[in-house]
């Protein structure tokens, strides 16, 4: 019999993720006096050595801080190749493009697509600079000693737990097929014994060590214009990459201010383009003008879905760097657009489109500490093992995030040189006139605003806990009218029946499935916290 896992309620600080040893490794620093952005970063760099199929020191990062006044949110992608142009992409596939890549979801997943693997989807990598950045700004231990753990367990090893193998042999399976000089070094790494690391077998990766030591040691200059640098060039030029030493020095992390609706009388805070918080924000919107309290079952989630629907229809067709085209996010947020949109929703199942507004494979960690700082914060490498590429001698893998361009010249997100793409990766947090309540997120590309929307109505609708807020089975919408629903809500009686009378094709997994993990610590009003993990997965959830 399964038990449900209770919150955490902890007096002076909390770490929520989904590793065990990564949140310890936070808590660690809590307990030497760090504070909640130390912690983030020791979890963080964990992260990438013990849960390598969802992220890596190759990937980028988005992260939100309340600093105990107010909100601070850091954009950490990174940039696509000055050299890689919608021309380049077209002669290396044909003209064509790739297939429609499943994971990226609704809109913005048909058609034809940049490829998923190799070099042509490789941006330049965020993460490290994004480290470096939350620690210039709010740190308070120094930078190299955040890294002792994520060092340690890449040096010396650790047992891969049950969930990340189970990811891992996954993935391992999206490898075979792959073919060239710039694959050859992923086995040797990620795959030594000639499969995926089986569960409590001891992995080692010691060139990740090496370049997390050089990240430490240099504040992230070695990896951006020294060392690493170089031999990302250099590998780059011998195995027909794009990425240069010259993309890697001029990159930068992007200081921004969150963007918000209210809910229910409360704010809910993404970061701005090119992530795709603005879908969960407009779904929001949508919803705040209807009753979901009160209804059945079936029009409650039917509600919730063709919400969703909405916001991803705006968000695939306006949402871009800001930096290289003109995203009319106020004008998205405008309550007299969000009464529109709402008006489209109707008793039956719709397919619908973007409107015209004025113009004007991941991991998440959460963290808090006695002071009242909070850190909502996301970092992925994209699809499992992101592009495949690994750099010898350096043990990571980089990203595949230029996938999240488009091909179409006219879009705003089309591929271009040195240009932030679409990102799926979104950390969230949630405010009470004007009051920090706290940080949460939830894990699965496309699943994450569609998560977001459910969390942020269980918390507020249903009044649950974070934990049990989580643990709530869940429904994911991918496009058109499909519908897939946990095995634990379409228990709920008339459910299944309801939605499919309101034209939802839904389908239920033969096997029990989860559509997105995530984390959530509440400030409670009477001092510390309360927190929770996703219970079905390995998860990581300490406090003190």
């Amino acid at each position: 019999m399964a038990y449900p896992r209770r919150p955490l309620f902890a007096p002076r600080g909390a770490v929520a993720t989904s590793h065990p040893l990564a949140a310890a490794a936070g808590l660690a620093v809590l307990r030497r006096g760090g504070n909640a952005v130390d912690a983030a970063l020791a979890t963080a760099t964990t992260l990438t050595v013990v849960q390598p199929p969802s992220n890596d020191i190759g990937g980028d990062l988005f992260a939100i801080v309340w600093d105990g006044d107010r909100l601070h949110g850091l954009n950490g992608a990174g940039r696509s190749p000055a050299a890689l142009t919608r021309e380049v992409v077209l002669a290396a596939t044909g003209g064509a493009g790739a297939q429609p890549v499943a994971a990226l979801g609704g809109a913005q997943g048909r058609g034809p697509a940049m490829p998923a693997r190799g070099w042509l989807p490789v941006t330049v990598p965020g993460a490290p600079a994004g480290w470096r950045d939350l620690h210039d700004r709010f740190g308070s231990l120094p930078f190299a000693e955040l890294f002792s753990d994520a060092i340690g367990y890449a040096e010396h090893g650790h047992p891969v737990s049950a969930g990340v193998a189970v990811a891992w042999e996954r993935a391992l399976a999206g490898h075979a097929g792959l073919v060239g000089e710039e694959y050859a070094e992923f086995a040797r790494v990620f795959a030594p014994s000639g499969r995926a690391p089986r569960p409590g077998e001891w992995w080692r990766n010691p060139g990740a060590a090496r370049t997390l030591r050089r990240i430490a040691a240099s504040g992230a200059e070695d990896f951006y214009r020294g060392t690493v640098a170089a031999a990302l060039d250099a590998h780059a030029a011998r195995t027909g990459g794009f990425l240069t030493g010259d993309d890697l020095a001029r990159h930068s992390s992007t200081w921004v201010e969150p963007v918000h609706t209210r809910y229910r009388g409360r704010e809910v805070w993404e970061l701005p383009p090119p992530g795709q918080g603005l879908a969960a924000l407009l779904a929001l919107h949508v919803l705040d003008g209807l009753d979901l309290a009160d209804v059945p079952p079936p029009e409650r989630v039917h509600r919730q879905v063709e919400a969703v629907k909405l916001g991803f229809a705006d968000a695939h067709a306006h949402v871009a760097d800001p930096d290289r085209a003109a995203v009319p996010t106020a004008a998205l947020l405008d309550p007299g657009y969000a009464a529109a949109r709402r008006a489209l929703v109707t008793d039956r199942a719709g397919e619908p489109v973007a409107g015209d507004p004025e113009r004007g494979g991941t991991v998440y960690l959460c963290t808090a500490d006695a002071g009242g700082m909070m850190v909502s914060l996301i970092q992925s490498t994209y699809l499992a093992f992101g592009s495949h590429v690994v750099l010898p001698g350096y043990g990571f893998a980089l990203q595949n995030r230029g996938l999240g361009f488009r091909l179409d010249p006219a879009h705003p997100n089309v591929v271009a040189p040195a240009k932030r793409p679409f990102h799926t990766i979104i950390p969230g947090f949630l405010t009470r006139d004007g009051l920090p309540v706290g940080p949460f997120g939830v894990m699965g590309g496309h699943m994450q605003p569609q998560g977001h929307v459910q969390l942020v109505s269980a918390t507020l609708d249903g009044g649950l806990d974070p934990q049990a807020a989580l643990d709530a089975p869940r429904w994911y919408w991918h496009a058109g009218r499909s519908l897939l629903v946990e095995p634990g809500l379409a228990a709920e009686p008339g459910l299944v029946a309801g939605l499919r009378a309101r034209g939802h094709e839904v389908a239920v997994p033969a096997e029990p499935s989860v559509f997105g993990y995530g984390q959530a610590i509440w400030r409670s009003p009477d001092g510390g916290y309360v927190a929770g993990s996703e219970s079905r997965v390995d998860g990581g959830l300490v406090g003190f």
